[in-house]
């Protein structure tokens, strides 16, 4: 099963990263935060990606096709551009099916999975969708397990988001009692970690990001939402960079599910 990876879009509000690199390549641990979510899923089995591409899409073309010269020592004969590897000296070699594709600038995510549609093999049932800057310590076969059982269209996978404020707990006498910073909220949001069967294609339409389309499944009683409880984490500004860097550097990246 492939999976479509979103890496086409600004990134407008990580603006101090973003400017030079497209928000996919923004480094987390000394690794892009792309190669991250790849590793999650490679992990459970799924290692076939598209990568629809956008702004700055030659940073990630670049990246992975000069990973080997990255990871390795090698010799290089100038005149002649003649390389020798020395590849058995790598502690570590992804394993990883990467096609890319060119899905536009302006293009809106909608679009970008519709463009990757060709790319998805007709022996293929199904495909799955996320976005690229989150992680989270999520089992995918359990998600795509439950996805078959639940016949629906699509599922999605609800998360618990993180408050961008303080809440303050307020007692009697209009007193305050307590603060907590930034705590984990009851309700769910898409963590953006999705399964589909190939009909979705004909849910989403020109100039319209994912949105509508899930709302079309959702009216027709074919959107499925697979809970997790566990931690996830989107990058969506420099701060949040940050602390998913503490987090790697602590040895506490609740992500890592890979050895």
């Amino acid at each position: 099963m492939k999976t479509i990876i979103l890496c086409g879009g600004t990134g407008t509000r990580l603006k101090e990263e973003t400017e030079f690199k497209p928000k996919p390549m923004v480094y987390v641990g000394g690794q892009p935060i792309i190669w991250h979510i790849m590793k999650i899923y490679a992990y459970c089995g799924f290692n076939e990606f598209i990568l629809a591409l956008g702004y700055k899409a030659d940073y990630i073309k670049d990246f992975f096709l000069n990973q080997k010269a990255f990871t390795s020592d090698f010799t290089l004969q100038t005149k002649t551009h003649k390389r020798k590897f020395y590849l058995k000296d790598r502690e570590t070699v992804d394993d990883l099916k990467i096609t890319f594709v060119d899905t536009g600038l302006d293009t809106t995510p909608g679009e970008r999975i519709l463009r990757c549609e060709k790319y998805i093999s007709s022996r293929d049932k199904y495909f799955m969708v996320t976005y690229g800057d989150g992680v989270t310590d999520l089992d995918i076969r359990d998600l795509v397990k439950f996805h078959k059982k639940q016949h629906t269209i699509g599922t999605i996978t609800g998360v618990h988001p993180r408050s961008k404020f303080g809440l303050v707990k307020v007692g009697k006498d209009s007193k305050v009692v307590d603060f907590t910073e930034k705590p984990v909220l009851d309700d769910y949001v898409n963590g953006g970690y999705m399964v589909f069967d190939k009909r979705f294609f004909k849910y989403i339409k020109e100039g319209e990001t994912e949105h509508p389309a899930l709302r079309r499944l959702a009216k027709e009683n074919q959107l499925s939402i697979y809970r997790h409880d566990g931690f996830w984490y989107a990058m969506d500004t420099y701060k949040e960079v940050e602390e998913l860097n503490k987090l790697w550097s602590s040895k506490k990246a609740p992500w890592k599910v890979w050895e």
